[in-house]
């Protein structure tokens, strides 16, 4: 970062940190302990797709690796309105560990392919006995996370999210800027 960064206000970005989607088992146990949320088993990698056998033969890679995985379910794969793709990986409930290691090689095949400007977010979801919704979500160009607990009508539930954010700072590192924490409607897997 040079002196005319420094005067024009502009900040080296924060290098994506990958490792750190391994913290999300122990942040599951803090949830579990804490509050009424348990894991549903679900979790989505968000990228924008890019043309070319590159990325296909990168994309079929993780597939068939995802599907060799002990425990892991089928890959669903969709894309939403935004033109961004969403991998949705499966376990069992019990099995974070299993599930975050899936989401991790995803992201590590993308990323070690030259696709992780394409990356845009990892989610992990949860969800209470009341049937409330809540995702945990990595942001890969900030390397932090933040709680999403969307309602009904595209509406988001702003007091969980806060008390999220205090049960979780000790785990995770928490996005700090709140107006980063965008509301992801209808992300598969949650």
């Amino acid at each position: 970062m040079g002196f005319l960064d420094v005067l024009l206000g502009r900040t080296k970005p924060v290098p994506p940190n990958l490792d750190k989607l391994f913290a999300l088992p122990d942040a599951s146990l803090t949830l579990q302990a804490a509050t009424d949320f348990r894991p549903t088993g679900s979790g989505s990698v968000c990228f924008r797709a890019a043309e070319g056998r590159a990325f296909s033969d990168i994309e079929k890679d993780v597939r068939e690796l995802l599907a060799m995985t002990k425990d892991s379910k089928p890959v669903d794969v969709s894309k939403d309105s935004y033109g961004f793709t969403w991998l949705v990986c499966r376990h069992s409930p019990d099995d974070a560990t299993g599930l975050v290691t899936d989401l991790h090689a995803v992201n590590s095949a993308l990323e070690s392919g030259g696709f992780g400007p394409q990356l845009l977010c990892t989610i992990m979801a949860f969800r209470d006995s009341g049937g409330r919704s809540l995702g945990l979500v990595y942001l890969y160009k900030r390397g932090t996370f933040y709680p999403f607990a969307p309602l009904s009508g595209e509406r988001r539930d702003n007091a969980l999210e806060l008390q999220m954010r205090g049960t979780l700072t000790d785990d995770l590192k928490i996005e700090p800027d709140l107006g980063r924490w965008m509301p992801i409607w209808g992300a598969p897997g949650m």
